[in-house]
């Protein structure tokens, strides 16, 4: 599905950032929820085909999100969330981790932390965000592994999401 929302998608290696800006048609009210709600993070977090899985969350400062993408066969990438900032229907940031199950880390890939500001302009929410890596390399190896496609179909099963929810 092509759509004529806003998608800025921009790499700063000299800041080892991810630039994202993404409008949605929907309130701020529901894009926040969509971003900050397991039982809605589940159904578009994931890149179809793969499905989101919450194992547990906490949306709260020093609150975790255990969770796994998970794919047709049943293949579980697990990964954790750890918010250290929250100023509701504005801002959030986190830490984003790969790790086992149980959430301890087991990739040598670092951790991605988050800064993901909400605004409402007109009828429509835009979501800018920026992901920070500790290196370059591994600010290449992700855009390397499809960064950019998965979250841009991600972001497209958000747009679904919302317009069901009107």
């Amino acid at each position: 599905m092509k759509s004529d929302l806003l998608m800025n998608f921009s790499v700063d290696k000299e800041n080892k950032t991810v630039n994202v800006k993404r409008e949605f048609k929907a309130s701020l009210s529901n894009v926040w929820s969509a971003w900050t709600e397991a039982s809605i993070l589940d159904l578009w977090w994931a890149p179809a085909p793969f499905k989101s899985k919450t194992k547990f969350m906490e949306f709260r400062e020093g609150g975790k999100r255990l969770y796994a993408m998970v794919s047709p066969e049943g293949d579980e990438r697990w990964a954790v969330f750890e918010y250290n900032s929250i100023s509701p229907k504005t801002n959030f940031k986190h830490s984003s981790t790969f790790c086992d199950s149980e959430g301890l880390p087991n990739s040598a890939l670092g951790s991605s932390y988050w800064d993901i500001t909400f605004s409402e302009e007109g009828d429509s929410t835009i979501v800018a965000i920026a992901i920070k890596r500790d290196s370059l390399e591994e600010l290449e190896k992700i855009i390397e592994m499809g960064f950019k496609e998965g979250f841009t179909i991600a972001m497209e099963g958000l747009d679904k999401i919302l317009e069901t929810n009107k």
